[in-house]
């Protein structure tokens, strides 16, 4: 059997706290315990609760990223951004709390735009400005700044999920879902040549 280390068990049991719970349920004394080294072990590794946060959200943030590359590689352009779309919705509404954190949640030493999601700062929205540069390059898109035009496509359908997360949309998720994809449809109407 092989030993996981402990750095790793760590920041596996801060993650599942934060998905069970959210980040403000994340203690170093809580994670030591769940991890099952002492509360003071946990320092050799993290110096701090900032410090733990930041590996588990650069951890998650890679997993995220590694599962979105190349959406529906054989599709057509439209058909690629759906299926990253729905990964991202998949993500977003069966990990709410984990969303919360990687996404919205404000917390020391947070990427912040547009340093911070330039490639490889933030490997979830790198694929979406992948995608983006892709469109354009097709034609797809009109040519513009990918990064903003990522930006503008993430944080309207960031919002609506937030509203979704928090009881303020009056729609079963089948339909929340085509909701999202269709107001994506309206903002790349207005970035077609």
């Amino acid at each position: 059997m092989v030993e996981i280390p402990t750095a790793e068990r760590l920041a596996a049991a801060a993650r599942e706290i934060i998905a069970a719970e959210g980040a403000a349920a994340v203690s170093m004394r809580r994670v030591a315990e769940a991890a099952g080294v002492t509360a003071m072990a946990i320092y050799r590794h993290y110096e701090n609760r900032e410090v733990l946060l930041r590996a588990v959200a650069d951890a998650a943030g890679r997993e995220l990223g590694a599962a979105w590359k190349d959406p529906a590689p054989d599709g057509e352009w439209l058909d690629r951004f759906d299926a990253l779309l729905d990964r991202f919705l998949d993500f977003a509404l069966g990990q709410p709390h984990l969303y919360r954190f990687l996404m919205t949640d404000g917390w020391p030493r947070a990427r912040l735009y547009p340093d911070g999601f330039r490639e490889p700062g933030s490997p979830p929205f790198t694929a979406l400005v992948r995608l983006i540069e892709e469109g354009m390059r097709e034609g797809v898109l009109r040519d513009d700044d990918p990064l903003e035009a990522a930006l503008t496509v993430s944080t309207q359908t960031q919002g609506m999920v937030l509203h979704y997360l928090a009881g303020r949309m009056g729609a079963a998720e089948p339909e929340f879902r085509a909701l999202c994809r269709r107001t994506s449809r309206r903002i790349f109407n207005g970035l077609r040549p």
